[in-house]
């Protein structure tokens, strides 16, 4: 079959080599952007006289047609068309006749993938900053329903405090709202046109690339030819930025794997966000948060993988950069996926708050609290820390904590204590009293609350 670049060519390759080449099993992807740029560039063609308006005319009306197609999913590719660029570009000289052939005029693929990819993402990263949206009002509900349960907060998962679940909960909003905010500037570098660039060093013919920028969308073109073609840095940083987020929702996800195990208890997962097992009846598995936590795999690989590509890569473009497509493909559907998938999990989970509150109960996160009561009363910081440590391996070799114990045997240990202390070492009034900005109280939570919602 005559190649459409099969000129200076004796013969063809081989069946088994046209496959491992060929990129439309992966790029046909783009075929709405494709016909997108090629509208824009074939319409530019028209206003500038490089064609006439009947040839631009003619062509549009069948590229519409090819639209029409691809959106019905009525279009066959060949793999002997290698990609999607050159696949289209058939259908459309068998669609208008040679006159699809004048379409090419003024361009090369190389503009036209960077062009596709960047209408791609700069689709799909404002999707995905959608999703981050929704994730976050899931969080702010359950936030919101939280306020004042209290849950035992951890370092090196020990606990170490007493805090406020919803306050727990809001600081997965505020990383998610650092990733958003990752996302919108990244749209400064996608929202650019590298279409009129040509192969790589602009074209003879009299093109207008501002014209066919602003009928894209784009707010502006990259300044230089051999730039255009051979920047990837968007599809990079896209990639980076999954990668921090995607890395956020792994620690959620192992929270709440920890949270619902038999062992905490804090909460239950609706079914849906769970899984049985085959052998064991009594089962109910995180498998949504498990599995969100394994495909954080594949998006840092998607990262490295393209860093890797671009390494030592000679100007402009060359043939290792078709490998920049399908890790970003991959990542745009593992992100959009988990997304989507994290934010009916946190708004249909269950919250044990009884056994939260008993775990408060139950343990020496409040002894904080008993130092900050020294402390207040004069005694230094480190001495009241010393005594209260002491306490604790007191309480804990007679089996008890530190609100089980007697005046008096406080007394023994600081005379400085009184009969006042049991409402301070109470989880509830220890969380209501850490008001700090940006703290677990509870009036702080609800300032946070707040914020938060102004933000989505």
């Amino acid at each position: 079959m005559k190649k459409l670049w099969g000129g200076r060519f004796s013969k063809t390759p081989e069946q088994w080599i046209e496959e491992f080449g060929a990129s439309i099993s992966f790029d046909q992807q783009l075929v709405l952007e494709d016909i997108e740029g090629s509208l824009a560039h074939v319409k530019m063609l028209g206003k500038t006289g490089i064609l006439t308006q009947g040839e631009s005319e003619r062509i549009q009306a069948g590229l519409l047609k090819l639209k029409e197609r691809a959106q019905a999913g009525e279009l066959e590719y060949s793999v002997s068309e290698e990609d999607i660029h050159l696949n289209l570009e058939k259908m459309l000289i068998e669609e208008i006749g040679p006159a699809g052939g004048k379409l090419h005029t003024g361009r090369s693929r190389n503009d036209q993938v960077a062009t596709d990819m960047h209408l791609y993402l700069k689709k799909q990263v404002k999707m995905i900053i959608e999703h981050v949206k929704e994730l976050q009002s899931s969080l702010v509900k359950q936030a919101e329903k939280n306020v004042e349960t209290i849950l035992p907060g951890y370092t090196h998962l020990q606990r170490a405090q007493p805090v406020s679940f919803g306050h727990h909960l809001l600081a997965y909003f505020w990383m998610l709202e650092r990733d958003k905010q990752r996302f919108e500037e990244s749209l400064k570098r996608i929202d650019i046109s590298p279409l009129g660039a040509s192969a790589l060093a602009g074209t003879t013919f009299p093109i207008d690339r501002h014209f066919s920028a602003e009928l894209l969308g784009f707010s502006g073109v990259y300044e230089n030819s051999m730039d255009a073609v051979s920047d990837r840095d968007f599809i990079v940083e896209f990639l980076s930025n999954s990668a921090l987020t995607i890395t956020h929702l792994t620690r959620l996800a192992e929270e709440i794997i920890l949270w619902s195990s038999k062992e905490f208890s804090f909460i239950e997962l609706d079914d849906t966000y769970a899984t049985g097992s085959s052998i064991m009846p009594q089962k109910k598995n995180p498998d949504m948060a498990e599995l969100i936590r394994g495909k954080s795999g594949r998006v840092f690989g998607n990262l490295i993988s393209m860093l890797t590509i671009l390494k030592g890569l000679p100007l402009t473009y060359n043939k290792d950069m078709q490998e920049d497509k399908e890790g970003m493909f991959d990542t745009v559907h593992t992100m959009i996926g988990s997304l989507k998938i994290f934010s009916g999990m946190i708004e249909t989970m269950t919250v044990n708050k009884d056994v939260m509150k008993e775990a408060v109960n139950q343990d020496f996160s409040n002894a904080t609290e008993l130092a900050d009561y020294l402390a207040a009363k004069g005694i230094p910081f480190r001495e009241a820390h010393e005594i209260v440590g002491k306490l604790v391996l007191y309480c804990i070799n007679k089996n008890c904590y530190l609100l089980d114990l007697s005046l008096e045997e406080f007394k023994e240990a600081c005379g400085e204590i009184s009969d006042d202390v049991y409402a301070v070492l109470s989880p509830t009034e220890a969380v209501r009293r850490r008001n700090s900005y940006g703290g677990t109280g509870f009036s702080q939570v609800k300032i946070q609350l707040e914020q938060a919602k102004k933000l989505i």
